[in-house]
């Protein structure tokens, strides 16, 4: 007698079950069963000799019979030449990933520590994850992973380190809303620590920086390459601005009458509003864009609606032969404003948003010392400038 290839569990069967590994009721249907005794229904198929998993529900919730429909629905859409997943994932309406993170961001928001916490998350998710924030968030795979992981794991080691956590979580999180199925492709255990070298754990400022008496020589060669990476890092270098910042920054952010760029506590490490005086040479750069084009991104990539790469910066210095890394900068600006400037500590260190560490101090000190920063940013522009004679070329829109 030929064995039955559908409806091989009874329900009886199926609730007793226990032992981890997929469990067959036939054509395609499975019981999972995982580690931790967590129970779901899958359904497993075969199109253009591509295998692909689809989470049905959670055992727990669903019982055999409705698992049984559901596989059914799905084996019919198969039989008639369409793909399982894609019918469903517009039934279903699958988000991209950008969407989802921003949803989850905000919805896990007010359990986190502090406003930083949320805005460095947001940070990461929208700049350093820029490539997958179009993806549906149940196609993500490892490679795709790989690709926005490799270029920071050496540069950046952790920062990449907490991408790759957060990544995670929102991964984890489109699971459990029944978006995706199968193992987290940025799971680190078992997973991505077989493909990415195990990160040396180094201690904070650790960022090769450029001598400050280089700058001169430095920006003289930087201004003449045409590419937008070679203005962003530019300007992100005038304004001792973090790269996410510039990177993120957006044209509704700037008053260019009065030379000011404000960042929004959001996009802020410190999760503080914080207002940026711009140079003449930095409200150059930015004003070369034509007036019709200042909208979105200041610091546009290839395609005009997302942000230039957050390796476009990189991938310029080391075309440039220089070991130094884009945050480095910061650190050059802070030796010159120490060791060639009379301005006091406070303003240098504003300069840089960074918070005060001293309670007392911070309680009393209701002001941004905007004005002694607009001299100390101009003097930083006019020092970076000092002897330089390269005719400083137009934009050119690519990275």
């Amino acid at each position: 007698m030929a064995a039955r290839t559908l409806n091989k569990l009874t329900a009886i069967q199926a609730g007793r079950l226990s032992t981890p590994g997929r469990h067959s009721d036939g054509g395609g249907l499975y019981l999972f069963i995982d580690d931790a005794s967590r129970r779901r229904w899958i359904f497993m198929y075969t199109r253009h000799g591509r295998r692909s998993e689809l989470g049905l529900g959670s055992g727990r919730d669903m019982n055999l019979a409705a698992a049984r429909t559901e596989a059914a629905a799905l084996r019919a859409i198969l039989a008639a030449g369409g793909d399982p997943k894609a019918e469903r994932d517009k039934l279903k309406g699958v988000p991209s990933f950008g969407d989802f993170s921003d949803a989850y961001v905000e919805a896990m928001a007010p359990s986190w520590r502090n406003p930083k916490h949320a805005a460095q998350w947001k940070m990461t998710l929208t700049v350093y994850a820029q490539p997958l924030r179009h993806r549906p968030v149940d196609e993500i795979t490892t490679s795709e992973i790989l690709k926005v992981l490799e270029p920071l794991w050496k540069r950046t080691p952790e920062t990449a380190e907490r991408l790759r956590g957060r990544i995670e979580n929102v991964l984890n999180a489109a699971k459990a809303k029944g978006y995706r199925s199968g193992e987290n492709p940025a799971l680190w255990r078992g997973h991505l620590d077989q493909l990415l070298p195990k990160r040396q754990r180094l201690s904070r400022g650790h960022h090769a920086a450029l001598p400050y008496d280089a700058m001169p020589a430095f920006m003289e060669d930087l201004r003449t390459r045409s590419a937008n990476a070679a203005r962003a890092l530019e300007f992100t270098i005038l304004t001792a601005a973090r790269s996410g910042e510039v990177l993120g920054a957006q044209w509704s952010e700037f008053d260019l009458t009065r030379k000011v760029w404000t960042v929004p506590a959001e996009r802020m490490k410190a999760g503080r509003e914080h207002r940026v005086p711009l140079s003449n040479r930095a409200l150059q750069i930015i004003s070369e864009t034509p007036e019709a084009d200042r909208k979105g991104f200041v610091f546009a990539g290839p395609k005009p609606e997302a942000a230039l790469s957050s390796m476009a910066m990189a991938m310029l210095l080391r075309r440039m032969k220089s070991d130094v890394t884009v945050h480095g900068f910061r650190s050059t600006f802070r030796d010159w404003a120490s060791e060639a400037t009379g301005f006091q500590h406070e303003v240098c260190e504003m300069a840089l948003a960074h918070t005060i560490s001293n309670k007392a101090e911070a309680a009393y000190r209701r002001g941004d010392l905007f004005d002694k920063r607009r001299k100390l940013m101009d003097a930083w522009a006019s020092y970076s400038s000092s002897g330089t004679s390269a005719q400083i070329v137009p934009i050119r829109q690519s990275a």
